[in-house]
């Protein structure tokens, strides 16, 4: 109760979540007579960082920056507008497709949102969408940055529950496709059933050409990624550093990358894999010191004496994962709570792929929930929207999701099938 009362005390008080996740570690020492552990806590930080499968993050970090430096993304963008922006409600149809065009390249959902919302809310709102729908639209097409790989979240589930990277990545594709086609049924209902939609813009043929060609050329780099992952090319690290080595040619090919924004981009990525494996190194810290005292047995004693059932575990999970998204962000949440449900896991027999693949979903819902939502404040800054209006405009998009998660946790199938074809 002390670790847990600290362990808050401090998150809301604002520390830094390495901060937090170390102080709860210590308290929980001091409070259970393990102050013999002191003297290993550097040992045990240093010791989670060497491990291989950590060098693919700074290196799908570089591309997403890459991506977003070299104005790639608004190439994607305008391949929706011409493939779909000819429908009724087309543009919104445009924004879903782009965010799953570019989650495949980004993924990231805050760099993801923060990008679309910058490009797609305005744009939307000048051909007569309701700035809280497109700002909705935007906001949950959003969460297919993790799960649509390569993804962030996916790498550092498999290093904390020590799972192979390849097959986590090709995981996410059937259950991402499945939240596409479940967001899409939701702007198609709004059309019919709700107030409507605009009608669509049909493109001029005169450079539609063009327009596709340098649109999906980006789109090669995450093809590239997947493909050479699944034939077994290339391993999660070094898919990455193709990848990065395509979108930084493409960058400087498009006239739109400078040699002088090497330098803000590099200090970005830094930073950002400093933060991520500090992260993880903390973690690791807490995850030793509850294993040391027993605490993972506890937990599956009392996991299993709720329920024998894999699908309610997974239905548990899901709700507590969302719960603690509502405050922590999704990397926090990952690397804190799946080591203390693996062995649940694998006493229940659930497909630790599949485990990862319903854990990274349910997660990112926790960036489009009030209050903390770190997704809705970036949509509300560059929409000028209050939180309420734009959290009632997501409640159906986030309904669909969940909707598709529990399919998800429901159908192992779903996420295990396709790597289990790859694999022979």
């Amino acid at each position: 109760m002390i670790t847990l009362i600290v362990f808050f005390g401090l998150l809301f008080a604002g520390l830094p979540i390495v901060g937090t996740i170390l102080a709860g570690a210590i308290a929980f020492m001091a409070t259970n007579d393990l102050a013999v552990l002191f003297e290993s806590i550097p040992i045990q930080f240093y010791g989670a960082l060497e491990i291989n499968s950590l060098l693919a993050i700074p290196l799908f970090l570089l591309v997403g920056e890459i991506m977003n430096r070299a104005g790639l993304t608004q190439r994607l963008i305008a391949v929706a507008e011409v493939l779909v922006g000819g429908f009724r409600g087309g543009l919104a149809y445009a924004n879903l497709f782009t965010n799953a065009m570019a989650a495949s390249i980004l993924g990231s959902a805050v760099a993801q949102i923060g990008v679309m919302s910058k490009v797609m809310i305005p744009a939307m709102e000048r051909m007569g969408y309701k700035r809280e729908f497109s700002g909705a639209v935007t906001v949950s097409a959003g969460l297919l940055g993790p799960i649509i790989p390569p993804s962030m979240l996916m790498i550092i589930y498999g290093v904390v529950a020590v799972q192979p990277i390849a097959p986590l990545f090709i995981a996410g594709i059937v259950p991402g496709l499945l939240i596409v086609a479940a967001l899409a049924l939701v702007i198609f209902l709004y059309g019919v059933l709700g107030p409507g939609l605009p009608a669509g813009r049909s493109e001029h043929r005169k450079g539609t050409l063009k327009v596709l060609f340098e649109g999906l050329v980006p789109a090669v780099i995450p093809l590239v990624v997947i493909a050479g992952i699944m034939m077994g090319v290339m391993t999660p690290t070094e898919s990455g550093a193709v990848a990065s080595i395509l979108s930084l040619v493409l960058g400087f090919v498009y006239r739109e990358l400078r040699i002088k924004d090497l330098g803000p981009i590099l200090l970005g990525v830094a930073v950002n894999t400093a933060t991520i494996t500090g992260l993880i190194a903390a973690a690791s810290v807490l995850s030793w010191v509850l294993a040391f005292q027993g605490v993972p047995d506890l937990v599956v004693e009392y996991m299993a004496g709720l329920t024998s059932s894999p699908f309610v575990f997974l239905l548990l999970v899901i709700g507590m994962m969302v719960l603690l998204g509502m405050f922590l962000e999704s990397i926090s949440v990952l690397i804190v709570v799946v080591p203390l449900l693996m062995p649940v896991v694998t006493q229940l027999g659930i497909d630790p792929i599949h485990f990862g693949v319903v854990c990274t979903v349910a997660t990112v819902i926790g960036l489009v929930t009030p209050p903390v939502g770190p997704g809705l404040y970036i949509a509300m800054v560059q929409a000028d929207l209050r939180m309420g209006p734009l959290f009632k405009a997501t409640i159906p998009f986030l309904l669909a999701v969940m909707a598709a998660m529990v399919l998800i946790a429901a159908v192992p199938a779903l996420s295990t099938w396709l790597p289990a074809v790859t694999a022979r």
